[in-house]
């Protein structure tokens, strides 16, 4: 019985091997997500924001209809058929890895989507013909998630307070985003970052003001290419002028002084969350 077993589970495997060798034709999807894509098989890439655009990459090198291993076998990668307002743009010839971009119709209703690609053997030179999937993907403006402190910042006159700005980008595009703060009559300085996708990542945004007060805005972080995309703090930087709160702000704010100086920030932000803490 048991030898049986073991010859019936030998046959298996071999009959197995055999079939992925007779259509080992593949593509190796490396971006957005990473997957091993047969001919007719479907994809899922993930989540997308209305008007944005992202990347798909692959690698040239499969293996041939008998198993062997061919380095360059893929030439190009491009859409036959995309949604309705969607464009895309083919990888170079001989990229590696291939590289095709993708953007969304910025009018796109949320919902799934399907894309039909195909990565092209220029030619038939290395003897693979086309390997065509289907590509799919949601489309939402939930692409995003993030975090602002202090959400109320104090500060000397004239004195920046850095912001920690985290943020997540959950979707498929690399497309940048824009923090911006609304509301500060001495600061209007929006910046441009880089989150790409699948990461979290945190940035400095200093803000300041040049007269004591306590001041209102909101903090505005948004896709630059969908104005779906975006999440709104309301914010408050109370100004004071005096000792305590220049020895506060000193503390959590923008280091413009040789590093040598970073242990006297600390004692002055020391002494200001003491005073605070007894006299408030």
């Amino acid at each position: 019985m048991a030898r049986a077993f073991a010859k019936s589970l030998l046959f298996l495997t071999a009959f197995s091997i055999m079939a992925l060798s007779a259509g080992a034709t593949y593509l190796t999807v490396e971006g957005p997500v990473s997957s091993l894509i047969y001919s007719n098989g479907t994809l899922n890439l993930g989540k997308v924001g209305p008007g944005e655009s992202f990347y798909v990459l692959a690698s040239p090198a499969t293996a041939n209809a008998s198993g062997a291993i061919v380095n360059i076998g893929w030439d190009k990668l491009e859409a036959i058929s995309l949604p309705s307002g969607w464009s895309a743009q083919p990888s170079p010839l001989y990229e590696n890895p291939m590289k095709m971009k993708i953007t969304v119709g910025p009018d796109t209703a949320n919902g799934t989507y399907n894309m039909t690609l195909r990565a092209v053997n220029v030619g038939n030179y290395s003897k693979l013909g086309n390997l065509t999937f289907t590509a799919e993907i949601n489309v939402t403006p939930d692409v995003l998630t993030t975090s602002v402190t202090p959400l109320d910042a104090v500060a000397g006159v004239g004195q920046p307070v850095n912001l920690d700005i985290v943020i997540n980008n959950t979707g498929a595009s690399d497309d940048p985003f824009m923090i911006n703060a609304q509301g500060l009559p001495a600061w209007d300085m929006p910046t441009e970052v880089i989150a790409t996708h699948s990461t979290t990542n945190t940035y400095i945004y200093p803000i300041f003001e040049n007269e004591p007060g306590v001041y209102s805005f909101n903090l505005t972080i948004n896709s630059t290419t969908s104005p779906l995309i975006r999440n709104t703090y309301q914010m408050t930087l109370t100004v004071h002028s005096g000792l305590i709160n220049d020895f506060a702000a000193t503390g959590q704010g923008v280091v413009i002084s040789p590093v040598i100086y970073e242990p006297a920030y600390a004692v002055m932000l020391l002494i200001s969350d003491i005073y605070h803490l007894v006299f408030k």
